[in-house]
């Protein structure tokens, strides 16, 4: 027997594209819930990449690559007009 899952509790690789707009709106907006969206994403890189059993420079790694790229994109125009 298929067992029923709530569509909250679904991740989003098993979400139908039709069900995909009910399925964003369930998510908590709220500032308490954004702020525990960002919390959990944080431990969740930090438990993966950082503090796994295998822990390297790998974690520390991405986060310098997106902060370089992140700080490119701010000075984009100063770039652009200086060439």
């Amino acid at each position: 027997m298929a067992s029923v899952i709530l569509m909250k509790e679904k991740k989003l690789m098993d979400v139908k594209l039709g069900e995909l707009p009910s399925w964003i709106l369930m998510w908590d907006f709220t500032p308490k819930g954004t702020v525990g969206a960002c919390q959990r994403g944080y431990y969740r890189y930090y438990n993966n990449y950082v503090n796994g059993k295998k822990g390297s420079i790998a974690g520390v790694n991405m986060v310098l690559a997106a902060y370089m790229l992140f700080s490119h994109c701010l000075s984009y125009k100063n770039f652009k007009h200086t060439q």
